[in-house]
């Protein structure tokens, strides 16, 4: 490593560390503030205002979805996009640790901005709605977002240290069941049973299980099942996810799941009506040369990487990053906050996602992202 690397990095670390009290109170306050899917006005706005008031040019409600936002520092050729999810899990909070995403885009992108005319780069940093089932990237690449750039990154927490991502392609859907209402007693042969459809789909569903492949998923809520147990439900309503490992095997998938949901509607008479929340969230597509520098700094930091054993759980979550993936080089590490043996999407990874630990990832992270970027921009020179 030359001279001039070791300074540029120092000077991030430097600058990370400086803003280390804003950055950690920021993570507090979305923390404390939990915002679920196209809800997060006060956390684009603080996030906003926290690229704002380090001098960058902030373009909120960015290409017209009310809870996106551009912010960008420098000139340079070189294009880097950092991510900033801050969604919240309904009745978990932040139980997927969107607040340390946040506020370590937030740390990565100072860091990056005041070396951007010595490095040559553009620096962006992207806030992100609707990472929990919404696609906020996905509509963002349709509107045109991420294709000029040269490195997209974020870093996620979780229980321990993993470098690759490895998520599953997804699919969300919103499921429903009309039929028609009665008189369970006295009428019970007038209605059209739209609570019976949804069982008869979930015990289908766990039939099919035992004849899907193992790297598979499929699971699902009901939302509505009814409003009164002397009346036949005639509304039904449930949330359901499937999964597989590239877009195409959840093509393959989709189709034996609906056949499930089909299967309801054809035994009762009830009328599906299957309709995404999303366009399908793709497998990920590393960039092994900004993982390799990832890793290299990590390392040098003092994280430690969990034993493949461990690591091939919690990388295998699906993200809209994904999408960013196919279009774009793109890195997706998970960073630990020390949680084992609960992990991410329960109540005790929530209370993991602040405190020294999380403080620690969240520094480490927005400081390893930055050195990712030095160390690949000056490497594309050389190289």
């Amino acid at each position: 490593m030359s001279d001039r690397h070791a300074t540029l990095r120092a000077a991030a670390d430097v600058a990370v560390a400086g803003a280390s009290a804003d950055l950690i109170a920021l993570s507090e306050t979305l923390h404390a503030h939990p915002e679920t899917a196209w809800n997060e006005h006060r956390a684009a706005a603080w996030v906003g205002d926290a690229l704002a008031g380090a001098g960058f040019r902030v373009t909120p409600a960015y290409l017209g979805l009310e809870t996106a936002l551009l912010a960008e520092a420098g000139s340079g050729p070189v294009t880097i996009g950092v991510m900033a999810e801050y969604d919240a899990l309904p009745g978990l909070g932040h139980a997927c640790g969107h607040n340390l995403i946040a506020a370590s885009a937030v740390g990565a992108g100072l860091a990056l901005a005041g070396l951007a005319d010595e490095l040559g780069i553009t620096v962006r940093v992207y806030g992100t709605p609707a990472e929990e089932g919404g696609g906020g990237k996905i509509e963002l690449i349709d509107r045109g977002a991420f294709a000029d750039l040269d490195l997209a990154m974020m870093v996620h927490p979780a229980p321990v240290d993993v470098a690759e991502a490895r998520p599953f392609a997804v699919a969300h859907s919103h499921v429903a069941y009309d039929g028609v209402s009665a008189h369970a007693a006295a009428y019970p042969d007038q209605g059209v049973n739209a609570n019976d459809a949804f069982v008869i789909a979930q015990v289908a569903i766990g039939m099919l299980r035992q004849q899907l492949p193992a790297d598979t998923r499929v699971h699902g809520i009901q939302t509505i099942g009814g409003y009164a147990p002397n009346a036949i439900p005639e509304r039904t309503e449930g949330r359901w996810y499937w999964r597989a490992n590239s877009l195409d095997e959840l093509a393959v998938l989709e189709q034996r799941v609906l056949r499930c949901f089909e299967a309801g509607a054809l035994a009762t008479g009830a009328a599906l009506t299957v309709t995404p929340e999303s366009k399908p969230y793709a497998e990920f597509r590393t960039d092994e040369r900004a993982l390799a520098a990832y890793r290299r700094g990590a390392l040098e930091r003092g994280r430690v990487f969990a034993d493949p054993a461990v690591a091939g759980r919690m990388n295998r979550a699906s993200t809209d990053m994904g999408n960013v993936s196919q279009i774009v080089p793109a890195i997706h590490p998970y960073i630990g906050v020390g949680s084992l043996p609960h992990s991410n999407h329960q109540k005790e990874f929530a209370a993991a996602c602040i405190g020294p630990v999380a403080e620690r990832a969240l520094l480490d992270a927005a400081v390893l992202m930055a050195w990712t970027a030095i160390d690949t921009t000056l490497e594309g020179r050389t190289a």
